[in-house]
């Protein structure tokens, strides 16, 4: 269970706290897949109460992170290799298709923003040097922001908002591939590529880079959970 004493920003909403943090712990994997997730043991772990937590629970099943049972309460999703298939199938198609549109209609703005969300992401990883940067949640918070600069001229708030969604289930198993991985993987070297393409404006070999780039994560966790197609 996570520690309860570790505090949330005063200034945010008491059910913001409740999901942010109840995400990230199943992000993480301190909950296993299909975990219960007692509304009793929840408020002793994180210091909150039923109603936020339940605000939670809820606000995480329509993220895909959490499942509700009837009359059976809530528990973390399952995972399996097919899941993680049908999340980078649907990856493949939102996210290549919004660094298309964001390389056709970006401005200097959009491209300083994924100038500095590489320079960040690139310095957290100078300081873990050889380990499974995945696992560092620092780098996994600058991953998503990376990943969001790349499309965040697309043009479509929906998109934007489904990407973000399928990013956080896609980092659940993430994590779990990298806890089992046996070399590190040069993520770094992936970002550099997509982003020096993006900002040459060469959409094809951006969206080439950006789809062999997740779809290589999908191959690394068929390693652990079993075999698959590439998409």
């Amino acid at each position: 269970m996570p520690n309860n004493t570790s505090r949330s920003s005063l200034t945010e909403p008491i059910a913001h706290q409740a999901v942010e943090r109840l995400r990230k712990d199943v992000i993480n994997g301190v909950f296993p897949p299909l975990a219960k997730l007692k509304i009793h043991d929840l408020q002793a772990a994180y210091g909150f109460s039923s109603s936020p937590l339940r605000e939670a629970l809820n606000q995480l099943q329509k993220e895909g992170l959490v499942k509700a049972y009837a009359g059976r309460g809530f528990r973390t999703a399952d995972m399996s290799v097919e899941d993680f298939a049908d999340i980078t199938r649907l990856r493949l198609m939102l996210d290549v298709d919004g660094l298309a549109r964001s390389i056709k209609d970006g401005d200097d703005e959009w491209e300083s923003t994924i100038v500095s969300a590489f320079y960040r992401l690139e310095k957290v990883e100078s300081r873990l040097g050889t380990g499974p940067v995945a696992l560092n949640d620092e780098w996994a918070d600058l991953h998503k922001v990376f990943h969001t600069a790349l499309i965040s001229s697309c043009g479509s708030p929906r998109t934007l908002q489904m990407c973000s969604t399928l990013f956080d289930q896609a980092d659940r198993y993430r994590r779990a591939s990298a806890r089992a991985r046996k070399s590190p993987r040069e993520k770094s070297e992936e970002h550099r590529a997509i982003m020096e393409a993006a900002l040459q404006r060469d959409s094809e070999r951006a969206c080439k880079l950006l789809h062999d780039h997740i779809n290589q994560t999908l191959e690394n966790v068929a390693e652990i959970l079993g075999p698959t197609t590439n998409m």
